[in-house]
């Protein structure tokens, strides 16, 4: 009686070693929630990848090093995998990047990420011999080095000659077209910024470019080494081996006028009233933007702002493939359905499938086969 994700195991395993296989140099991503299977778990598969041998580039193993989020989550993945962890959240002197800074265990396996002079100067002090990358301001105009910024960078570095430059990082967004012109002269940036030689000068992290992006920028810039951090497209990259599954735990008839619910809804006309597992706490109906600007996007968000004043929002719950309506908003570990009289209905114990927002979405169990 749990919201499980079922994944095919033979099938997602295949896709990782493809992925892999086809990206060498990859940089998994295991950040927030683990894409909905836990960074513990992300964690292991990475190791898993890693000690597959699928591909080399020149100096950087495939999957030797994983990407987290945030400093705080370096706990749940660095017992568990044994390469380089990145942060991508930029360094900055205070918090758990200092936590993690000063331990002595993780210094040679932490590379961290540094977007701003002053917290280069600051990291060198703290810790002379630090793994970093360089990230490169792009049109996301998140975090990141300015052109300026970046050419100073030298002046430091070689007053710091233990330091261990690791690459620069660009960080693309995902708007539609192709992100090749910007890339090209960013690179172009990072060449007149003349950092001192080494593997480090001439590797690039990126995030968000197409297969194709990356093979026109690698025979464009031949001396580079570029480094894909990939997390949805792989994890999730193989979406028929994912199965979301809920449980019906109630089955109520109803008719037009009957009460139901936390707030005494009436029922607008006889039907059933279905109780499934999959609630608030899992993140079943937190609706995050979709970021669709266009008139067809909001007239959808109108849309379902006025069926939510009647309560009539469509869910993520289906039966008999047909998304069912919510009979009021979703409790906290299980939500109530509304299915119209002729609608087949379903017991109690059956299983129904569920659509949910991998990176949102909290599940009760994890079935691998």
């Amino acid at each position: 009686m749990s919201l499980v994700l079922t994944v095919d195991g033979p099938r997602w395993r295949e896709h990782l070693r493809r992925t892999a296989a086809a990206h060498p140099g990859l940089v998994p991503v295991v950040k927030g929630n683990g894409y909905g299977f836990g960074l513990g778990r992300l964690a292991r598969r990475t190791q898993w990848l890693a000690e597959q041998d699928l591909g080399h580039d020149a100096g950087a193993g495939t999957c030797d090093t994983l990407a987290v989020g945030m400093y705080d989550e370096i706990g749940e993945v660095a017992q568990r995998f044994g390469g380089s962890i990145v942060v991508l959240t930029p360094w900055r002197p205070f918090g758990t990047a200092l936590e993690a800074t000063a331990d002595d265990a993780l210094a040679d396996r932490l590379v961290h990420t540094v977007g701003r002079l002053d917290d280069l100067r600051d990291l060198l002090e703290r810790r002379p011999r630090a793994r970093f990358v360089l990230e490169r301001m792009t049109s996301m105009q998140r975090h990141g080095f300015s052109a300026r910024g970046l050419w100073s960078v030298g002046e430091v570095l070689r007053a710091h000659p233990g330091a261990r430059l690791e690459g620069v990082a660009m960080h693309f967004p995902l708007a539609h077209g192709s992100h090749t012109s910007e890339a090209s002269r960013l690179l172009t940036d990072v060449v007149g910024a003349e950092l001192p030689e080494g593997p480090g000068a001439r590797t690039v992290w990126v995030s968000h470019l197409s297969d194709t992006e990356l093979a026109g920028l690698s025979a464009r810039w031949p001396e580079y080494r570029f480094r894909s951090r990939m997390g949805t497209g792989l994890w999730l990259g193989e979406r028929g081996a994912l199965t979301v599954t809920s449980t019906v735990l109630d089955v109520h008839p109803l008719e037009r006028g009957d009460v139901f619910g936390y707030r005494g809804r009436t029922a607008p006309k006889s039907g059933h009233l279905l109780v499934v597992t999959g609630g608030t706490a899992h993140g079943i109906g937190l609706e995050a933007p979709t970021g669709d600007l266009g008139l067809r996007g909001r007239a959808a968000t109108l849309a379902r702002g006025g069926l939510d004043a009647v309560g009539f929002v469509r869910s993520p719950f289906s039966i008999d493939a047909k998304q069912r309506l919510f009979a009021e908003p979703p409790h906290m570990q299980a939500s109530m359905l509304f299915l119209p009289a002729g609608a087949r209905v379903p017991a109690v114990g059956d299983t129904v499938a569920v659509r949910v927002r991998y990176t949102a979405t909290t599940f009760d169990r994890i079935v691998v086969t």
